[in-house]
């Protein structure tokens, strides 16, 4: 789970990725309702409504642009493309309890809290207006308005500038191990998220907790 840590000094900022370590997001809770099998669905998020494409619109592409292209392309699956759109708010299950937990545990003890995530600027605003803890986050850096998507180091720049932040001081938490590595080169002591029990155990290893 852990990803590495840079520097000697206590780490007292914590930095959330939201999507797969505080809310259960997956386009298959979605899917599953549109196939009755399920070798089929996944063909389709791995041939037509891929990660790679939806990583676009975290970077900024409009979903009706998006929707498009794949429409052209695929003429014949064009509901099912279109869905990802009307209806990507079922793809939110709900939060990961456990995350929150900690993430709450963090916010009682004056823990300074950060959000840095790849999402659509069209859909975070779906997920703010549900997810109450949502507003625990002292600042937010999202994908999709500033059109870099992670891990690219200029939008871990960007958090560190915009909220005054010094990466020898923060822990950065994240679902994807390549965007946690990234956080780590930059300063940050990454970690992998894999499971709230093991994120409790890597935070309380470190004095966060």
């Amino acid at each position: 789970m852990k990803v590495g840590d840079t520097g000697p000094g206590r780490r007292s900022i914590a930095v959330f990725d939201l999507g797969g370590v505080l809310i259960d997001w997956n386009p298959r809770h979605l899917y599953r309702k549109l196939f009755d099998d399920e070798a089929e669905m996944e063909r389709f998020l791995a041939d037509v409504c891929t990660n790679e494409w939806n990583l676009e619109q975290d970077a900024g592409r409009p979903f009706a642009e998006a929707c498009a292209l794949l429409v052209e392309k695929h003429p014949e699956q064009k509901d099912l493309i279109e869905a990802y759109r009307t209806r990507w708010v079922e793809m939110l299950a709900g939060p990961i309890e456990g995350a929150v937990a900690i993430l709450h545990e963090l916010k009682e003890r004056g823990v300074p809290l950060y959000a840095l995530t790849n999402w659509s600027a069209e859909t975070f605003p779906l997920a703010l207006g549900r997810f109450d803890f949502l507003q625990w986050f002292r600042g937010t850096i999202v994908s999709g308005k500033e059109r870099v998507v992670k891990p690219d180091p200029r939008i871990y720049r960007l958090l560190f500038e915009r909220f005054e932040i010094d990466p020898q001081q923060a822990v950065y938490i994240d679902d994807n191990k390549r965007n946690a590595e990234a956080a780590t080169e930059l300063g940050l002591h990454g970690i992998h998220f894999t499971t709230p029990e093991a994120l409790r155990l890597e935070l309380s290893r470190i004095g966060l907790l």
